[in-house]
């Protein structure tokens, strides 16, 4: 296949493993189906030989690199999914702000916003094609690529996530800074989530149009919200972003499953982020969505809450590995895993 091909999203090789995507459907499936959120990572000596001396964001914004990254995992491990490689910190700098990956310290904004007066310092109109176009060419080339053995995810941070980075200026373990931004600033708050929502919308329909077989929203600091704030800064933004992304695929005649992920000791219960997901009137509620949980979240169960298979949406759970000394004991661990499900 030609150069010119590979950038194409189009003549995509036919699928020989849809488990994931079955199951992302609410259908039975022979197995339960894994693939690794870390899909690249530090456990493979490959990775880091790739990664080795290079700026991680200048890696991101490679789609050769993407590729080859998002496929290593699969050449060692019998995954019924690929994640692209990418990071969810690349839509702050789509609205032009500057972050970094500093060595021992993680994704860092030299200039967070400090002030509601900071706002007017983001781009007000964001052009996705232009600014993330390098993730739709890494999506591109990797559906080409992987040859149809499982289906690629692509990904998003959700608003209130995006949000508290670009605000504490990198991770916190308080989230003081961010939180006080709700308390005190809540118009300013909501500004800026419907900033990020909108940027979101286009940057999920552009990784669906550059081969994405299914999205992934991962709010990932839904935990350190209470449950009143939850339902006030995270989860109206979530369903505007199913919502809006559903409908324009619906238009298209496409149909694309959707799962939101949270983790970080996420309130439990009934009016935690899991169940207000699933709640009524939430658009990842619907049989072909899926919610996922960390591994030490707690499900809130009444008679029939959780549906069988193919009458409501699935709950997605977490396979953690504390330990392992070698690769061959994580490959007989997934092995095990799909075998035994």
């Amino acid at each position: 296949m030609s150069k010119d091909r590979l950038i194409l999203p189009k003549d995509f090789p036919q699928l020989q493993n849809d488990t994931f995507l079955r199951a992302a459907h609410g259908e039975e499936t022979e197995h339960v189906p894994v693939w690794c959120m870390r899909q690249a990572g530090r456990y493979l000596p490959e990775f880091r030989e790739s990664r080795a001396g290079k700026d991680f964001f200048e890696t991101c914004r490679s789609p050769e690199a993407c590729c080859e990254l998002t496929l290593q995992p699969l050449r060692r491990f019998p995954f019924d999914a690929a994640i692209i490689f990418s990071d969810i910190l690349v839509v702050p700098q789509a609205l032009g702000m500057d972050v970094q990956m500093v060595a021992g310290k993680g994704p860092t904004f030299p200039e967070p916003l400090k002030e509601p007066e900071d706002l007017q310092k983001l781009r007000v109109k964001v052009d996705v094609d232009k600014e993330l176009g390098y993730v739709f060419k890494a999506i591109t080339l990797t559906r080409h690529k992987i040859e149809g053995k499982v289906p690629l995810i692509g990904f998003t941070g959700a608003p209130w996530t995006l949000m508290s980075y670009m605000i504490e200026g990198g991770g916190s373990n308080t989230h003081s800074k961010a939180k006080r931004w709700l308390y005190q600033h809540p118009e300013s708050s909501h500004m800026l989530l419907k900033m990020l929502t909108d940027v979101i919308v286009e940057y999920l329909l552009g990784q669906v149009a550059a081969g994405a077989q299914a999205l992934q929203v991962f709010e990932s600091h839904a935990g350190i919200l209470g449950p009143v704030e939850f339902k006030e800064f995270s989860l109206p933004y979530l369903r505007d972003i199913a919502r809006r992304v559903k409908d324009k695929l619906k238009e298209a005649g496409q149909d694309v499953p959707m799962g939101a992920h949270r983790r970080e000791g996420q309130p439990a219960g009934k009016h935690g982020p899991v169940c207000s997901l699933r709640s009524k009137g939430a658009h990842f509620r619907h049989r072909e969505e899926n919610v996922g949980g960390f591994w030490n979240a707690r499900l809130h169960r009444q008679p029939g809450s959780w549906p069988l298979p193919g009458h409501g949406p699935g709950a997605r759970g977490r396979l953690c590995r504390s330990r392992s000394p070698t690769l061959e004991t994580d490959q007989a661990r997934v092995k095990t895993r799909q075998d035994k499900s």
